[in-house]
């Protein structure tokens, strides 16, 4: 059965965090999932991507339109939130060529916020794998992932995108140079110590801070982090009470629920005798409340807020994204020959059955009549000429149905038809 590639989702610039965040899957919960996609009939293979920018749905299906359709309620069904936001006014839809370019291009970070960043490609082999475990990766999405891969390390290694890379990380701590003068006499919290929370500890240490606590759930990862950057790890639960002591609070945890709300931002401002506070948050899901940057004195920034930061590196790297953009284009070619390699795969077989059949009954039939006096070593030789002169005949059909498909108005698609008609290959 045919199965065409299609992605539905939404990203940075289809739709603001709260949407985005409203969609998001946990991880914990990203394998029954996708046990749930598998199940809508049009869907015959599948991977979910869900990270702070995107939640995307990648999938083989038999039936494009309906299986967007499905995807779309299965998106809108996981929280109880959309309809009156609007949801369906932020999803985007890609089929065929267009869905494979985009793969390649979210691979190859040229459709992050911020150009070049290197995280995405971890997060799409993640996902993959997860999709892979879960027994939803089949030989079509298999064959585009490591693709995907390919073309991302062919970007890196063959233009300068990767020269003046900025991760989110680094944006945060850009931002963060730019509220303070000077961050070597800033304290800072950290909220979190995943693999995000080592990056920006990292940042913050290479751009002078010098006192920096480390907070996370589970209190050993938060000494880890605090042991490798000279800083000082905070049980998770006593966290607040050392809020007072910061200049600066970053969010980056993958937690599920708020971690910090107004009320507790309140008081700690009343210790602080007002003294300003400044939040950064880039958790998966947002850590800090987003009401807090109503009170006084407290600045909150979200991701969406990093864009501007983001958007000042995109002229420098404009000329070395296109170079990428170009490695992407001849690489969604050499896919979309292989789909079409796949799809004149029966067909191929079908002619040389039909025309070997026929060989090999013609060829018998001379053999037990007019022939029939040949000698063993003589049938043989009979037999491997008949051999070669079909796939003689064979040979450029066979290369046609081949080559990468680039012809107009869908020449190569009347030339399968045209073979099928005259050696009645549907109804061999």
């Amino acid at each position: 059965m045919h199965k065409e590639i299609v992605i539905v989702g939404l990203n940075h610039r289809s739709a603001p965090i709260e949407v985005r965040e409203s969609v998001a899957f946990e991880s914990s919960y990203v394998s029954d999932a996708l046990r749930q996609l598998r199940a809508f009939p049009s869907i015959r293979e599948g991977v979910i991507l869900s990270t702070c920018n995107r939640v995307e749905i990648v999938a083989a299906s038999s039936d494009r339109s309906r299986a967007f359709d499905e995807i779309k309620s299965f998106l809108a069904e996981q929280t109880p939130c959309r309809k009156s936001d609007n949801f369906e006014d932020h999803v985007y839809t890609h089929c065929g060529a267009e869905a494979v370019r985009h793969l390649f291009r979210v691979a190859s970070s040229l459709d992050s916020m911020v150009l070049g960043e290197p995280q995405i490609l971890g997060q799409l082999k993640a996902y993959y794998q997860i999709a892979q475990n879960a027994g939803t990766v089949g030989a079509i999405l298999h064959r585009l992932f490591h693709r995907s891969f390919s073309v991302a390390k062919r970007v890196r290694s063959e233009t300068g995108i990767a020269n003046r890379v900025v991760s989110i990380s680094s944006v945060a701590v850009e931002l963060a140079k730019r509220i303070f003068d000077r961050l070597e006499d800033k304290t800072v919290m950290l909220v979190g110590a995943g693999k995000m929370g080592d990056l920006m500890a990292r940042q913050l240490k290479a751009s002078g801070v010098q006192s920096l606590m480390v907070t996370n759930r589970t209190f050993e990862h938060a000494v880890e982090l605090a042991a490798r950057i000279h800083g000082n790890p905070i049980r998770f639960e006593d966290f607040p009470l050392y809020l007072k002591r910061a200049d600066l609070v970053i969010g980056c945890a993958a937690f599920p629920e708020l971690i910090l709300e107004g009320p507790t931002v309140e008081r700690v401002l009343k210790e602080r005798k007002q003294t300003p506070m400044f939040f950064i948050d880039i958790g998966d899901r947002r850590n800090f409340d987003p009401k807090i940057n109503n009170i006084d004195n407290v600045y909150l920034y979200n991701i969406d807020d990093l864009k501007s930061v983001a958007e000042e590196n995109l002229q420098e790297r404009a000329h070395e994204a296109e170079k990428g953009e170009e490695i992407v284009r001849e690489e969604v070619g050499r896919f979309l020959a292989w789909i079409d390699s796949l799809e004149q795969v029966p067909t191929i077989a079908a002619l040389r059955q039909k025309l070997d059949g026929i060989r090999e009954r013609e060829l018998q039939k001379s053999l037990s009549s007019g022939l029939r006096d040949l000698s063993e070593k003589q049938r043989e030789a009979l037999k491997d000429m008949t051999v070669a002169m079909i796939n003689k005949i064979l040979h450029g059909p066979i290369s046609l149905l081949k080559k990468n498909p680039q012809p107009a108005e869908d020449e190569d698609a009347v030339c399968v038809a045209a073979l099928k008609k005259l050696f009645d290959l549907d109804g061999k």
